[in-house]
């Protein structure tokens, strides 16, 4: 969240009272943003009345399988699952030639097949960045599920438990027994959420980190602090076995980056801030104007849109120095392409089909052009600032999958919920982007499964179809392999034999632990809950500034 990462940085240069000040007036105005501008307790999921199964044993029938190794495609094949785990992987010969009955698995009394010949099987898709709502977007919880499940992703990393930890780690244990229809959760807690006091000190950087693993969470989301805290209460969660993310927020980034973190044992970055300033040779801190003001994000993302010309050009020494280090820490980059998208195509962002059928009247409101809400910066976008966006984007994207070539870890974020990326679409919106940056579309699909279970440290049961895995499965009746496009919700389109238009795609089924979900009665659960939405208000989408006829 780009908008919290302002409030929650500590005081930059200033020393005693000073400091102690400025940091209660950070915190009291954490403490009151958090549950009033962001994501005070939206509406929880209902009680699952949808999705089929688990059984003792469910056979799917007759997959081309890629397994999320980097693999190639395999098929057809038979996988048998017991309940929620992964038995057996049954080869059953080539494509084209009729099967060999003796070889298939037996389907036990009580049983269940699914017929998926021909079809394509990936692994659960994992969001590393994925909010669970918001009540400013008027988002429930049920509406960004679905939209999740639609499309696949049956994990989901929570970057700071906004809605509350209590809340977070409610939904995480049910979405666990499957009594709701959701991805599983992993809760991680903004640094310092709760604590009835500024964090000053190393010694109350350590109590927290221990109290915070204590109530449950998986991790901690940092967005900056002074640079003893920061060092002391990550070095504190590594040595409790959590995971942790950091945002290196531009307040406090002057004095503590991306290397800084990696080395104190950070596990993974997400965006981008934090790394151009790693690279810097000629300077140390960005090239603000001097006009620039943090609290117009207008004036912030603008600049940020300049960040990375002012970094090492690649392949220079100091460029390589620095991925270098990183890939010997084993560092993670959660790059969160799409989320930006809209700085280099706004257009693009704010006409995607999607919205019409799936975006609620609220969340459009949201992303309109405002001073109020966070990410609606447009308050003047256009051309100079779209050009130097994309040429941040040539630059990043480079890094990012250079990192990739050298052996370093990259997995697939989405922020959804602001600047026009819509949960769900978003995340295919980022396998493309993925694709873009130079990533082979198998190299797209492990960052999108193994890649993000290696990152929660959650490789023994996620990311991989493995015999012993937990059942998490994608089934497609189409090749996205060929064509990252036919994962979105409303498919992709194609000529027919008969010189027809039609639309191709969308995935078929999600299974999570076993049970099968229609991906597409999910879509279309949220397309009814936009329709009563809109009938409720008498709302129309139109463009910002463009008058409803």
């Amino acid at each position: 969240m780009e908008a919290l990462a302002g409030a929650l940085n500590n005081s930059q240069t200033l020393n005693g009272t000073g400091k102690l000040l400025f940091m209660r007036f950070i915190f009291l105005l954490v403490t009151l943003t958090i549950p009033l501008f962001f994501f005070s307790q939206i509406k929880k999921a209902p009680e699952r009345n949808e999705g089929e199964g688990p059984w003792n044993q469910l056979i799917i029938r007759g997959v081309i399988l890629v397994d999320g190794t980097g693999a190639p495609p395999v098929g057809p094949v038979d996988i048998v699952v017991e309940r929620n785990r992964i038995r057996q992987i049954q080869i059953l010969g080539s494509p084209g030639i009729a099967v060999d009955t003796v070889r298939r698995p037996k389907l036990l009394p009580g049983g269940k097949e699914l017929n998926c010949e021909g079809m394509y099987l990936f692994p659960g898709f994992i969001d590393m960045h994925g909010h669970i709502g918001g009540k400013e977007q008027g988002t429930p919880a049920e509406y960004v599920f679905k939209l999740w499940m639609a499309h696949g992703i049956t994990t989901i990393r929570d970057p700071g438990s906004m809605n509350g930890l209590d809340w977070v780690l409610d939904e995480k244990k049910l979405s666990f027994e499957n009594k709701i229809t959701a991805p599983r959760i992993f809760a991680y807690t903004v640094f310092g959420q709760g604590n009835k006091e500024p964090i000053t000190t190393t010694e109350q950087a350590v109590a927290w980190v221990r109290e915070n693993a204590k109530k449950g969470a998986d991790g901690i989301k940092f967005f900056g602090a002074a640079p003893e805290v920061m060092k002391a209460a990550l070095e504190e969660n590594k040595k409790l076995g959590l995971r942790s993310a950091c945002h290196h927020a531009q307040l406090g980034v002057a004095r503590w980056n991306v290397l800084n973190s990696a080395r104190a044992g950070l596990t993974s970055m997400e965006h981008w801030y934090g790394l151009p300033e790693a690279l810097f040779e000629d300077k140390t801190i960005q090239n603000y104007p001097l006009d620039y003001n943090y609290s117009n994000e207008q004036n912030r993302f603008e600049e940020a849109g300049k960040l990375w010309k002012q970094a090492a050009p690649p392949y220079s020494d100091h460029w390589n120095k620095v991925m270098n280090e990183l890939l010997s820490l084993d560092f993670t980059i959660d790059p969160t392409f799409n989320i930006y998208e809209a700085n280099r195509d706004l257009m693009r962002a704010r006409t995607a089909e999607w919205h019409e059928n799936y975006t609620l009247p609220t969340l459009w409101k949201f992303y309109e052009p405002s001073r109020v809400s966070h990410g609606s910066y447009w308050h003047s976008w256009g051309t100079e600032q779209e050009i130097a966006w994309k040429e941040n984007y040539r630059l990043w994207m480079t890094f990012v999958n250079e990192y990739k070539n050298r052996g370093g870890r990259v997995t697939v974020g989405t922020d959804a919920g602001f600047i026009y990326e819509l949960y769900g679409f978003s995340y295919v919106r980022e396998l493309e982007l993925l694709r873009e940056a130079g990533f082979h579309p198998l190299e797209v699909f492990r960052s999108a499964t193994l890649y993000g279970a290696q990152a929660l440290g959650q490789q023994k049961d996620l990311g991989s179809v493995e015999v012993g895995k937990l059942a998490d499965f994608v089934i497609i009746d189409a090749n996205p392999l060929e064509n990252l496009q036919l994962l979105y919700g409303t498919g992709a389109i194609v000529l027919n034999e008969k010189n027809e238009v039609v639309r191709k795609g969308g995935v078929k089924y999600t299974i999570k632990d076993g049970i099968i979900y229609d991906a597409k009665k999910l879509l279309d659960d949220v397309r009814k809950m936009v329709d009563a939405e809109k009938a409720k208000t008498g709302f129309k989408i139109t463009q910002p500034g463009m008058k409803a006829f």
